[in-house]
């Protein structure tokens, strides 16, 4: 993975050569990693995905609801990614559903969206769910919209309680199980006794889980989840430099009046953080629940469409990015020295495999002319 990324749009890529139609100028591209993790690679991606969610769009209050793990359970996350992580979106769905569903509450069926993130702005182990809600829900009998009070959803500290309660006890259930198994510096936690002194703190620890404003309307929301979907552990603009093997980027301190500091690591220690937040293969870290679950989309969507009375939302809701990405291909292919010409394809060589990578010398390939 590592090599891919270092490889991204260089010639040990592979690309194709241009030639301008107008001056004649030759101009190689070269092919992007396409890896998930890839901060250069997440733009096409990103905009074909919200050009879907656009069309899921419903005319009520969206809410923002971020779920946080304490950083007692990070070596647990670290030991048992894909155990830990698919526990924490189940917790964090069943939280929500719960707790909409009581008749105290909302008394509803809810849908969302939720985005796992599992690092902090200095790159340090950090799991937590970002949550993107409708303000409402379907009612029991599916014959009416239940609508949240303007400006709040449902109570903070409740869903606080009850997302570490869920989350405690499938993660006891896990170990009873077999599932989840410790060794070298976790090795005290094989022992059940122990296992259990380690989780009891826990349930008497408050746990962050914090709701924000309401969103202005349904395009607001969408412009705010190209924000969280496709996004990495780091972007490449929060990069400086790198100097005798050290690197050095910002990041924004929340504890201190969200003000950009600068920190330096050594470069095995910022590669050591920034692997921390590769997914197991095939992990998938964007899901829906509820009303929005993918077997029931389509046809709950028409059914809290007809509620609201309102008919299926334009893919133009899509903030415009995918248009402007297809601006943004037009003019890559407009010549960059004479900017009359277009580029016109000459030569070619396929992207390599990873394997390919990291067996090569990382030499340039020549072009052929297939």
């Amino acid at each position: 993975m590592l090599a891919a990324l270092a490889g991204c749009r260089t010639a040990r890529m592979g690309g194709h050569i241009h030639r301008c139609n107008a001056c004649g100028v030759e101009v190689p591209l070269y092919n992007s990693c396409g890896d998930r993790h890839c901060p250069k690679c997440q733009g096409s991606e990103r905009a074909a995905w919200l050009e879907e969610r656009a069309r899921e769009l419903l005319p009520v209050e969206y809410f923002h609801v971020v779920f946080s793990v304490p950083h007692e359970l990070t070596p647990v996350a670290a030991a048992h990614p894909a155990h830990f992580y698919t526990l924490l979106f189940r917790a964090v769905r069943e939280t929500l559903l719960e707790i909409a569903a009581a008749p105290r509450r909302l008394g509803a069926q809810i849908g969302g969206l939720m985005v796992l993130h599992t690092w902090g702005q200095t790159l340090e182990l950090h799991p937590h769910v970002h949550v993107i809600v409708p303000g409402g829900g379907l009612s029991p009998d599916g014959t009416r919209w239940v609508s949240c009070k303007p400006g709040f959803f449902l109570p903070v500290r409740v869903l606080s309680r009850l997302f570490r309660g869920k989350l405690l006890a499938f993660l006891r259930q896990a170990y009873d199980r077999g599932e989840l198994l410790f060794k070298e510096g976790l090795a005290p936690l094989a022992d059940p006794p122990q296992f259990a002194r380690f989780l009891s703190p826990l349930y008497q620890k408050e746990w962050v889980v914090y709701a924000k404003p309401p969103f202005g309307g349904a395009e607001q929301a969408l412009k705010y989840l190209a924000r969280y979907t496709y996004r990495v552990a780091i972007s490449n603009d929060r990069l400086e430099s790198l100097v005798d093997g050290q690197i050095t980027f910002r990041y924004k301190a929340y504890a201190h009046g969200h003000r950009w500091r600068r920190m330096t690591l050594t470069a095995n220690e910022f590669l050591r953080r920034f692997t921390q937040h590769v997914l197991p293969r095939g992990f998938v870290r964007i899901r829906n629940f509820g009303f929005l679950a993918n077997r029931v989309r389509d046809q709950q969507l028409a059914l809290c469409r007809k509620l609201l009375k309102v008919g299926e939302a334009p893919a133009a809701a899509a903030t415009g990015e995918r248009s402007l990405l297809s601006l943004a291909e037009d003019d890559a292919l407009r010549c960059p020295h004479c900017r009359q010409g277009i580029l016109q394809l000459i030569a070619r060589t396929l992207r390599p495999h990873v394997a390919e990578l990291v067996a090569s010398t990382y030499q340039p390939r020549l072009f052929d002319s297939s």
